[in-house]
């Protein structure tokens, strides 16, 4: 190092108590100057080099979901980057903010033996990176639920427009049915006496069990049955044989079946009747459509009130497979291309826990499968109970988790997933609602072709683990 590099490192907070004979941790040191606009660092980058700010400011941004956020600012005086070399996890985007910037940077090598020879150093780095990695730590667990938030309200969203606008749309046609119904119901009055009405009114009730019995029909094997009902109509001289065709048709009723109702009816009802038949056989289908519709968004409503456990204490006694099935529900736009299967054991005990945590838990294995399998392979959710525990597991056939990289998977910030789509926290957080909440356990095993996330919970939740969850929560209402 220089003489005029030594002079501006002395004059640094962080080195300015080193001792002659300590100046040379400092060796390996350069100085770096940047203008606005300029990347120190680029975001996802392996961490090689610590950096200190002499001049000039650096912003450092975090990429949520391919959005930046301002994570804080090294002025000068700050030093930045042992966070990423003490983890070894890639680094956040750094980025001059000032119109020049001149930074003191450091390999990452030379940046260990300076920690090994200056303990004032080392006591000073290992400080205030407790502190940042805490707060950052607290700031991207809230962020990942903010996210985790906002993609479930957003697919919540999707579930729900979908089943809306149906049930909107049908009850649009209910009303033009209903009121074509009574228009037609009108005309046959004055010309229908007892027994054509008795014929009419038998042959839309068979029409409607026969509807509830028959097989679900091909779109060619529908064609096909169109095709021939309308030919038969328009021979029959029947008005708007192509309105009729696909409703008679849907019905599972063929030529035979109308030859008969057409022999029973004056020849100057005929048109009418049919055109009455086919509303009736509508307005039935189309109120089905709006009991499924709503019937959905009521499904939906449940679920996430399940899944919240709102309007229940914090510790419940609760079926962990309802947990379960509400999560799959929240998330079941993801689902779409997977293939599921739950094997859930039968008379499977009640358990002591904190729901909405606990799906939380729920949430981030099962999403880390969606992942893992690219929303197109199997996952298989397991239960049994073993030894006053109840045990979930949750398997996926994705491509694994390479052997080197498991041993860090609960780290903190680690992740697997694309620099930008995950925080690294989802394990983390999991973790601690089951080990540290629940006194439970959380294990995994993986290969390729085969991971298997393992939750083991005990029935009953230890007192001792609610006056800590209470204790934390007054730490956290205090600002402690």
């Amino acid at each position: 190092m220089d003489s005029e590099t030594l002079k501006i490192a002395r004059a640094l907070p962080l080195f300015s108590s080193l001792s002659d004979d300590d100046l040379d941790c400092l060796s390996g040191a350069e100085i770096v100057n940047y203008r606005e606009g300029d990347i120190v660092v680029e975001n996802g980058a392996p961490a090689e080099h610590f950096y200190v700010s002499i001049e000039g400011e650096v912003s450092l941004y975090r990429l949520y979901d391919e959005q930046e956020i301002l994570m804080g600012v090294a002025r000068p005086g700050v030093f930045m980057g042992e966070i990423f070399i003490l983890l070894d996890m890639p680094w956040i985007t750094g980025r001059v903010a000032t119109p020049q910037a001149k930074l003191l940077r450091m390999k990452s090598e030379d940046f260990w033996r300076m920690l090994g020879k200056c303990q004032t150093i080392l006591r000073e780095v290992l400080r205030i990176s407790a502190t940042r990695l805490r707060n950052l730590e607290g700031f991207s667990i809230q962020r990942e639920k903010l996210v985790s938030l906002g993609s479930m309200a957003a697919g919540l969203a999707h579930e729900l427009n979908n089943p809306a606008a149906a049930a909107r749309r049908s009850s649009s046609y209910l009303r033009e049915t209903v009121e074509r119904l009574e228009r037609l119901t009108c005309n046959l009055s004055r010309e229908f006496g007892p027994e054509n009405w008795q014929h009419l009114l038998a042959a839309e009730t068979m029409v409607r069990k026969h509807c509830e019995a028959i097989p679900p029909m091909s779109s060619i094997e529908r064609s096909d049955r169109e095709e021939k009902l309308a030919s038969w109509l328009e021979r029959n001289q029947i008005a708007d044989a192509w309105k009729l065709a696909p409703t008679f048709a849907s019905a599972g009723l063929d030529s035979d079946t109308l030859q008969k109702l057409l022999d029973q009816l004056p020849v100057e009802t005929r048109n009418d009747a049919f055109l009455w038949l086919e509303a009736q056989l509508s307005l039935h289908s189309l109120l089905d459509e709006v009991e499924e519709g709503t019937g959905r968004i009521s499904d939906l409503v449940k679920a996430m009130k399940s899944y919240t456990y709102v309007d229940r204490g914090s510790v419940q006694e609760v079926d962990i497979h309802d947990g379960i099935n509400s999560t799959l529900t929240i998330l079941k736009h993801k689902l779409k291309g997977v293939k599921l299967e739950t094997r859930f054991a039968e008379n499977l005990p009640h358990i002591q826990v904190r729901g909405s945590e606990l799906n939380q838990v729920w949430t981030n294995i099962i999403d880390n499968a969606i992942h893992a399998v690219k929303g197109t392979g199997n996952i298989v959710i397991t239960t049994h109970s073993e030894n006053s525990h109840i045990v979930v597991e949750i398997t996926d056939n994705g491509d694994g988790i390479p052997r080197e990289l498991q041993g860090r998977i609960f780290d903190p910030f680690f992740t697997t997933k694309d620099v930008g789509s995950g925080t690294g926290l989802g394990l983390v957080i999991s973790h601690r609602i089951v080990a540290d909440g629940h006194g439970g356990e959380i294990e995994f095993e993986s290969e390729p072709g085969k991971t298997v996330f393992r939750v083991r919970l005990p029935l009953r939740l230890r007192p001792s683990l609610n006056l800590l969850k209470d204790k934390a929560n007054q730490d956290v209402a205090s600002g402690q």
